[in-house]
């Protein structure tokens, strides 16, 4: 696959100041422009494309709309948006992380930091708010804004007794631990991608079927798949993790890339989810993307029409950053 052309996201000076802008985690269209969140923050944000650019932004806080566990300033470590059916969905890691060693620690210093293991309860989140046009709102009509969260509620608890995806719960996202990294909404259902585990080369991809839950107003419960609270779904990724998933015609893009702290390959795979509910699946290669060394991380995608994809990165290089603020993302055609 090759880069059909770049387009500019300009940010404001807040989200600069947040490193919205070099931390994108995920992405969506709707019909005057973008979604996209960062992994820094506990927003989302919404850029209107004109004059060639996605621009004008609109920042929204979640704790605006729900009840975060840990309140409005700690980060959510959003990795998914999904978008249908007037909502707009958003999905934290779901994840652990462990300390990062850095530059000019003293040894004993770097020892203990990666030893040090943490755990951030508002990215324990899957979020879904009512959209009115491109702005979301607390309630519209018999509409609210809801969240799955909360002590053996959120997906991480859950699965916490899978018999394969349970010892993965307690291990840190970048150590092949459970890590959330894609959410993608297709004829009512909800699949969510998994960046880690990686079980012997298959990534898992779960698919839920959210509810407003009746005996706790702005919460949602998951409804019954196969008389339990997910179905999993096991991917011939080539060893790779989901790094982001989007609808594309009947089924779903999937962005590929590794589950460890790696630059690449990056890949996008063509996957078409069936009814069965339990079996293993081998998504169609469509082709590799570009990264960079240290830098140009593919983290998500969205298709703009019926050829064209647009690729946001994590940890653009200094080619990617404008002078007015904002940041390239990458648009790459479908082969036919």
């Amino acid at each position: 696959m090759f880069v059909e052309r770049q387009v500019e996201l300009r940010f404001d000076a807040s989200s600069r100041e947040a490193r919205t802008h070099t931390n994108l985690s995920a992405v969506r269209t709707d019909a005057l422009g973008l979604w996209v969140a960062g992994d820094e923050t506990a927003t989302v944000e919404h850029l209107a494309f004109r004059g060639g650019r996605y621009d004008d932004q609109r920042t929204f806080f979640l704790a605006d709309f729900v009840d975060l566990p840990a309140g409005r300033e700690e980060e959510a470590d959003i990795e998914g948006l999904g978008r249908a059916d007037g909502w707009l969905w958003a999905i934290g890691s779901h994840s652990l992380k462990r300390r990062r060693i850095k530059k000019g620690h003293p040894p004993h210093k770097a020892r203990r930091r990666l030893a040090a293991v943490v755990r951030e309860e508002n990215r324990f989140i899957l979020v879904r708010l009512p959209l009115v046009g491109a702005t979301p709102v607390r309630e519209d009509g018999d509409r609210r804004a809801e969240i799955l969260s909360g002590p053996g509620r959120n997906l991480a608890d859950l699965l916490a007794v899978d018999p394969h995806l349970g010892p993965f719960v307690s291990i840190p996202s970048k150590d092949n631990g459970l890590d959330v990294e894609g959410v993608a909404v297709l004829g009512g259902r909800l699949f969510v991608g998994l960046r880690g585990p990686v079980l012997r080369g298959w990534a898992a991809v779960l698919e839920i079927r959210p509810e407003s839950d009746p005996g706790r107003p702005g919460s949602l419960r998951l409804a019954g798949i196969d008389g339990g609270p997910y179905r999993t779904h096991f991917l011939d990724l080539g060893g790779l993790g989901v790094r982001d998933m989007c609808p594309y015609r009947d089924g779903l893009l999937i962005l590929a890339g590794p589950t460890m702290s790696l630059d690449g390959p990056v890949r996008l795979l063509r996957w078409d989810p069936l009814d069965e509910p339990s079996v293993l699946h081998e998504p169609v290669l469509v082709g590799d993307l570009p990264y960079g060394d240290g830098c140009d991380h593919p983290e998500g995608i969205t298709v703009l029409d019926g050829d064209r994809v647009l690729v946001v990165h994590d940890s653009p290089s200094a080619q990617r950053l404008t002078p007015q603020g904002g940041v390239l993302a990458d648009i790459v055609r479908m082969p036919r």
